[in-house]
């Protein structure tokens, strides 16, 4: 035995004094007579456990055998999840070549030279009979299983942990991960083929943001065709089980991912569920990755713009009637008219009745109020028209509570007037020319447009704010063709993280950005450096509406993300059995989290009704609630949310997911060697495929330990010790109540 925390002999003495000396002025003079024996007695109790308290303390620390000193103990870990039912091995399932080997060559090895244990791996690592292995696992957490092993193991002689697996790692995210030198190293087994089975596979589907031609929006297909060459196949895209769209699809090269472009238009009251898929060929052995869901949710509740314009205009008229006749957006404008008789600015305010009162002065009144909108835009206003502390609200509108940011017009930006102010980090684009300028080879070099015309970027022609025709090329077209602006603010290079979306040539030949946006904390914020938009309507046929769609995408994007005073988070993707958390935060109508908000919700499930949902406050509190839940089958959930404090209302909202929208286990169905080539090499132990597995029970034999450390175990940490110490003082205080003493 030793101790953690020892102390000094010269201590221990005043110590042993010190103890002594408090048990006897303890009982010098009782209330109540008592013998020799009886003072004594007590004074030794109270010597006793003051004594006890210090020795735990002090931290004691026994040294205990280890718990086995016979055979070296070998875990053999086998993964039993689904992707090893593929039949890639030597013609074999996976599963059934690892029971094979187990059987006949490893375990009749590995019991020569130590007691082997045989353990599935799958959702969690459990005990198993070498003779019924069955691949039903719905995921594979090899990682986590080694780590629980060693855990399992330690302080035993244990020769290495031996892993028959084909490298798929599916483990929740967050789970425990080993340190490479903690524990016996582990000799990794791959069983499968590396090339893979002749395979189709969605590899992703993505949901851009919507765009206003019809309300579409772009999903983007990523799939791969392994094994087959160059033969075409088909891709099939899905709308809540409906086909809306097959394309033919010729590989390139054998092999090489492929991505596909569809434009579809979801339901705006509904959640839609879009599905990518590929009919499975005659000759695939998996075609549980032939399939991938997306998630589209409706539109929800319209969306607040605020518009502050510096002086009636074509400008303010047209871009007003645009985002106007958008029903997804509900417009306020305030704009400056003149001064009245004492001096001080008039306005024109165009609101709803209980925003409007608000407005009189020409800006929000109170954070609430500017807060109540999703996005803003300040067009051709002075920089010196807001206070220090309206500019301050602004940048907090964007970054903290999360909406969209358009600042436009050369007045915004006349005399570099926004420099130094909140507003500066915002805006995506320097202010002044500070970087050097454009760089032309990476800004346009070859513009040879004339001067203030649009030249949309190769990223613009991807952007939501940008597409106003039906493809990138179509969009780069319709650009092209729209009359030249009168001006544009020259402003300086693009932030780091943000996005040009397009150009223009001054008249000096200078290539100057005209249009980009960037994230900004919680929000977005966006730059139009252009003047006279207005043209792109006035000076095209009645037909063309290709103004309307960019100030009406530019106001959606910008507003799209803004958050509710409740706000709910789910996981982006989640299969059937993942153990998720649902966030949720509930703010006033400054956006200050609410700690004392009282919290409901439900949930419903895919054909089922609306159940409760449990809430809790988060670790840490300050107002974001978690709730934790299991869904066992696949499909569309909805959660529902309301908030109040005290009797007042938060607010509510709705968050749809699916589960279930790829099968994480057939990602990729190969032999991943890279995985265990590193688990192996990490622990100190070696990979080797199944036809070299013989060798393992050679380097087993190399790695077993002659000894094992003794575990070290404090004595202070177990009920015992807290036992003697309230048996004590139980005593003395019954002896004193029994001798008179109170």
């Amino acid at each position: 035995m030793y101790f953690a925390s020892p102390l000094p002999l010269w201590l221990v003495a005043v110590v042993a004094v010190g103890l002594g000396s408090l048990a006897f002025l303890s009982y010098r003079r009782p209330l109540a007579p008592l013998g020799v024996a009886e003072r004594g007695t007590l004074m030794a109790l109270r010597v006793l456990t003051l004594a006890i308290v210090v020795f735990f303390l002090c931290r004691p620390i026994v040294l205990l055998p280890p718990a086995s000193v016979g055979d070296a103990i070998v875990p053999v870990l086998v993964d039993v999840s689904r992707s090893m039912r593929v039949p890639d091995a030597d013609g074999e399932a996976r599963i059934d070549r690892a029971a094979a080997m187990l059987r006949a060559d490893l375990l009749p090895a590995i019991v020569q030279h130590g007691k082997p244990e045989v353990i599935a791996v799958g959702d969690a690592p459990v005990e198993a009979d070498p003779t019924v292995l069955i691949a039903d696992a719905r995921r594979t957490d090899l990682a986590g299983a080694v780590s629980a092993v060693r855990d399992r193991y330690r302080g035993r002689r244990v020769a290495g942990i031996v892993l028959l697996s084909d490298g798929g790692d599916t483990g929740r995210q967050g789970s425990s991960h080993a340190e490479p030198s903690a524990g016996p190293p582990v000799f990794t087994i791959g069983l499968g083929s590396a090339e893979g089975p002749p395979d189709r596979e969605v590899l992703g589907i993505d949901a851009g943001d919507p765009r206003l031609d019809q309300a579409s929006v772009d999903l983007r297909v990523s799939a791969v065709s392994r094994g087959f060459g160059r033969a075409p196949f088909h891709v099939r895209v899905l709308a809540n089980g409906q086909l809306l769209d097959s394309r033919r699809i010729v590989p390139a090269v054998d092999g090489s991912p492929i991505d596909e472009l569809f434009t579809v238009s979801p339901d705006p009251l509904i959640a839609t569920v879009y599905t990518a898929e590929i009919a499975a060929e005659p000759g695939e052995m998996v075609d549980e990755n032939n399939t991938r869901s997306v998630l589209v949710s409706p539109a929800g509740r319209k969306r607040r713009v605020l518009a502050l314009e510096g002086a009636p205009g074509h400008e303010h008229s047209f871009m007003t009637r645009a985002l106007a006749s958008d029903t997804g957006l509900e417009i306020d404008t305030v704009v400056r008219k003149g001064k009245n008789d004492e001096g001080s600015d008039t306005f024109i305010v165009q609101a709803s009745g209980d925003r409007a009162s608000a407005l009189t002065s020409g800006f929000p009144a109170t954070r609430e109020n500017l807060y109540a909108y999703d996005a803003i835009v300040i067009a051709n206003i002075e920089a010196d028209f807001f206070t220090s502390a309206q500019l301050e609200q602004v940048s907090d509108f964007v970054s903290a509570r999360g909406g969209g940011l358009l600042v436009m017009g050369g007045r915004s930006f006349a005399q570099r007037g926004l420099l130094g102010t909140p507003l500066e980090e915002v805006l995506p684009l320097e202010l002044n020319d500070r970087r050097g300028g454009l760089q032309r080879a990476s800004m346009g070099d070859g513009l040879s447009a004339p001067h203030n015309s649009v030249v949309v970027t190769p990223e613009g022609q991807h952007h939501p704010v940008m597409r106003i025709g039906s493809t990138p090329d179509q969009t780069s077209k319709l650009w092209s063709t729209l009359p030249a602006l009168a001006s544009s603010a020259p402003l300086g290079g693009p932030r780091p993280g943000a996005s040009v979306l397009a150009l223009t040539a001054a008249p000096s030949g200078a290539v100057l950005p005209l249009i980009a946006v960037q994230r900004y904390g919680r929000g977005r914020s966006m730059v139009f450096a252009g003047e006279a938009s207005w043209r792109w309507r006035m000076m095209q046929p009645s037909t063309d509406r290709s103004y309307e769609f960019f100030w009406r995408q530019a106001a959606r994007w910008l507003s799209w993300d803004a958050p509710e005073q409740v706000s709910i988070g789910v996981p982006d993707t989640s299969e059937p059995g993942d153990a998720i958390e649902v966030t949720l935060d509930a703010r006033d109508r400054a956006f200050a989290l609410v700690p004392e908000a009282q919290v409901e919700a439900t949930l419903t499930s895919p054909g089922g009704g609306a159940e409760p949902l449990t809430t809790r406050p988060a670790s840490g509190g300050g107002g974001r609630f978690v709730a934790s839940l299991t869904p066992e089958r696949p499909g569309l959930y909805h959660v529902h949310a309301e908030a109040r404090r005290g009797q007042v209302q938060l607010g509510r909202s709705d968050r749809w997911f699916y589960v279930g929208g790829h099968d994480r286990e057939f990602a990729d169905p190969r032999l991943n060697e890279g995985f265990l080539r590193r688990l192996a090499r990490e622990s100190g132990g070696r990979y080797v495929r199944a036809a070299d597995a013989g060798r393992v029970v050679s380097w087993l034999k190399e790695a077993a330990p002659a000894d094992v450390e003794p575990e070290r175990r404090d004595l202070w940490h177990g009920p015992w010790a807290f036992a003697i110490v309230i048996a004590l003082l139980s005593a003395e205080w019954i002896l004193r109540r029994r001798w008179g003493l109170r």
